[in-house]
């Protein structure tokens, strides 16, 4: 069982940073790969990033990718989403998800652990 709560979300500025973290507990963490996702309202639920359960192979969406990037520390047993150059079409719910397997993975069915969700909003 693996209890993800996440932290960092908040109101930033067209062009600014922010940081997610993702701090889990229990054993499975270490051994799975992981990612961010994020609503935004009235759409789907999308991909944003993955990583496998080392941190040694990252993807992220197309949307995001030089913007953004995740990483993670099992040692702490969290996961970060550093999200730089923010845009108004960020702003969403973002979740952090545990997947079932160790590599990474843009499903959401991948995914037995589910975060409850921190607010991102970008502002001009």
């Amino acid at each position: 069982q693996v209890q993800l709560v996440e932290s960092g979300g908040g109101l930033a500025l067209v062009g600014g940073s922010l940081r997610l973290s993702c701090l889990a507990s229990g054993r499975d963490f270490i051994t799975r790969g992981a990612g961010w996702f994020r609503q935004a309202p009235g759409k789907e639920r999308e991909y944003v990033a993955t990583i496998s359960e080392t941190g040694g192979s990252a993807l992220h969406a197309e949307s995001v990718k030089g913007r953004f990037a995740i990483s993670r520390d099992n040692a702490k047993s969290t996961l970060y989403l550093q999200m730089n150059n923010l845009k108004p079409e960020d702003t969403a719910v973002y979740y952090c998800a545990v997947s079932r397997w160790r590599g990474p993975s843009t499903l959401p069915f991948s995914y037995n652990y589910w975060g409850q969700g921190t607010q991102v909003t970008v502002s001009s």
